[in-house]
């Protein structure tokens, strides 16, 4: 007889995320300092908050259109084209969607046939093969574990191209690692996936949270507009994790295919996130541009602190993450990560959230306040000098 109560097979066999997973041990410990979360520390920008709070008192909370407010549809395009020099049509090329996690799972669908390969770079945010495998696609791994920077190469792309091949996920600045490419990587970067006729779908979330070099953003650069889905978000610059509010951009085409899984999924993102939105693109920069700075002098404490405990780690360009190896300890990640939680009450995230081949590694995140960074790097080398 059949299981009235059966799971469909991709989801039954994908496995739960690994920072979640961990964190359900990290809320019943007491003063824990958590350099885990990915979520900026500050509070949203008063100005966008207040842009929220008015939008709200006028009444606004009806839905909009389904591929978001015109107005912010046209602030989108005007940022992009202000700032990377990029022309999207603001009708027709640009989708408003609820996080940037909800514009890469819309992707996915829009795009993939069943069996189709997708190149997903290692180590990754948790989501991008899960992504993959719902939509029917087959994850390929590229592994940039000792690629210097943890950066793709264009030789590590051209050896795992098949005539399946569909796409390359790029991510820059990354999570978990921080890594990110100058303009002549990503021109590299995009002779290969032009010449294999590929599309890219680069999440670029962290942009402006980018440290040592001047981001470029992909389809920027020759030929790549028209073959690359370009994610990015509010979340990460302007600290806006709870308003969920991101976007897509690309051809046409590809576009209207995934407003047409949105609107029968999602139908449009929070009219008072869109506002917010609207307030963060005209004069939220500001505020990003300070975080940022904050952000750059918690990165190079931290990183100095974890070399000078033996902890190996690499000066991450932008997001705000370390990803140090921790193999001198003779510990793995993940018992690395649980005994330091229980001995010194400091919480970081395994390297196998990100990927199989992270057992050497943990994360580290420095959005947190400078005295609790401080707090941690002590705890940290008072772990380590014990081993």
């Amino acid at each position: 007889m059949a299981d009235p109560l059966r799971i469909n097979g991709v989801v039954e066999a994908l496995p739960p995320s690994g920072i979640r997973a961990f964190f359900d041990l990290v809320m019943s410990m007491d003063d824990v300092i958590s350099l885990g979360v990915g979520e900026p520390d500050f509070v949203t920008p008063q100005r966008i908050r207040e842009s929220a709070i008015s939008a709200l008192g006028k009444g606004c909370t009806s839905y909009t259109s389904n591929k978001g407010m015109p107005e912010l549809l046209r602030e989108i395009s005007s940022f992009l084209g202000s700032r990377y020099g990029i022309a999207y049509d603001a009708q027709k090329e640009i989708l408003v969607t609820v996080g940037v996690s909800e514009a890469m799972d819309l992707a996915m669908r829009a795009i993939i046939e069943p069996g189709d390969e997708v190149i997903v770079p290692e180590p990754c945010y948790v989501a991008y093969q899960p992504c993959v495998k719902l939509a029917g696609g087959v994850p390929v791994g590229l592994g940039t574990w000792d690629l210097p920077g943890f950066k793709m190469t264009a030789e590590a792309i051209e050896r795992l191209v098949t005539p399946r091949s569909r796409a390359v996920v790029l991510n820059y600045p990354a999570n978990p690692t921080g890594a990110s490419y100058t303009r002549d990587e990503l021109v590299a970067l995009s002779a290969v996936i032009q010449k294999h006729d590929l599309l890219a779908i680069s999440d670029e979330v962290y942009d402006l949270l980018s440290y040592d070099l001047a981001h470029t953003a992909l389809p920027s650069l020759a030929g790549m507009k028209a073959r690359t889905i370009y994610l990015n978000g509010f979340s990460k610059g302007y600290a806006m994790t709870g308003f969920r509010i991101g976007y897509a951009c690309g051809p046409e085409r590809l576009i209207a295919a995934m407003t047409k899984i949105h609107q029968y999924t999602m139908l449009c993102a929070s009219i008072v996130s869109q506002m917010a939105a609207v307030e963060a693109l005209r004069n939220g920069l500001a505020d990003a541009t300070d975080m940022v700075k904050e952000y750059d002098r918690r990165r190079r404490f931290l990183v100095a602190k974890l070399n000078e405990c033996g902890l190996s780690c690499h000066m991450p360009e932008g997001a705000f993450y370390a990803f140090p190896r921790i193999s001198a300890t003779g510990l793995d990640g993940a018992t690395f990560a649980t005994r330091l939680l229980k001995e010194q009450r400091v919480a970081v995230v395994p390297g196998t959230a990100f990927g199989a081949l992270g057992t050497p590694f943990v994360r580290m995140t420095y959005a947190a306040s400078m005295t609790k960074i401080e707090e941690a790097a002590r705890r940290i080398a008072t772990f380590v000098n014990k081993r």
